[in-house]
This record gives structure tokens, C-alpha cells and sequence, in this order.
């Protein structure tokens, strides 16, 4: 059984849970396009087919965050990764100069930026993940 977590962290959870099942819904519906716009030209698949796919981890991230009590560091982990490796595309977003979910401006680009490390931090926090890692260091 993992450790427990406080009401903070579990609060924490439950946020980037819900908030990865509704950016992935987003993904599949109503945002499609702009999560398009942000797919780097290096990525070697349809756009569309990566905002698809992506859409579909992001939703079963989220569920599992939220339901799979007894693998949550691994999810914290799982999750941290996948904030890592959507980074490129926030980059390309910034360095394209793409008008994207209300970033309209170099600035807004840069500041999401610096909101990946606070979203994967979360990640590994909120889950117990950080601590689990400490101690096994």
C-alpha cells in the first residue's frame, strides 16, 4: 500500500486528474486544432494523429491519477514524464510565435514556459512520488 498523502496533496491529485481528463476530451473535440498548431514540425506523424493520441493518454492519465490509488507515485511518475515530453511542443509554440489557447503574446508563450516545471513538480508531489524517491535514494 502506498504512503499515505496529506488533504493537500490529494487535493493537488484530484486537480490534475480532472484537469487531464478535460484537456484530453479537448484533445479529441473542441480544441483540436490549436493542440495541432502546437505538434513540432520535427514530430513524424499527422498532427492530427498525434493530438488524437495524445488526447487518449492525457484522459487515461487522469483517470488513473484519480482511481488507481495503489500505483499513484508510479502515475505521479508516469504523469511527470508526460509533461516532459509535451514540453517540445510548448517550445515550438514559443519559438514559432502560434496563437494558441489565448497565448497571443511572445510573453504569455514564454510564461506557460515555466509552468511545465510547476505542473511536473505537482506531479511528483502530489502523488507521493518525490518523497518514495528520497527515500529509496
Amino acid at each position: 500500500m502506498p504512503q499515505p498523502t496529506t488533504t493537500a496533496q490529494k487535493l493537488a491529485r484530484i486537480g490534475l486528474g480532472a484537469f487531464m481528463v478535460v484537456a484530453g476530451l479537448s484533445h479529441l473535440t473542441v480544441a483540436r486544432q490549436e493542440f495541432q498548431a502546437q505538434v513540432p514540425d520535427f514530430v513524424p506523424l499527422d498532427k492530427d494523429t498525434v493530438v488524437l493520441q495524445s488526447g487518449v493518454i492525457e484522459i487515461g492519465l487522469g483517470l488513473a491519477l484519480l482511481l488507481w490509488k495503489r500505483r499513484r507515485r508510479e502515475m505521479g511518475l508516469g504523469l511527470g514524464v508526460f509533461y516532459a515530453l509535451v514540453f517540445p511542443g510548448n517550445l515550438h509554440q514559443y519559438t514559432h510565435h502560434i496563437s494558441a489557447f489565448g497565448l497571443d503574446t511572445d510573453a504569455k508563450r514564454l510564461g506557460r514556459l515555466f509552468f511545465q516545471p510547476v505542473l511536473i513538480g505537482t506531479a511528483l508531489w502530489s502523488t507521493g512520488a518525490l518523497k518514495a524517491r528520497q527515500r529509496r535514494a
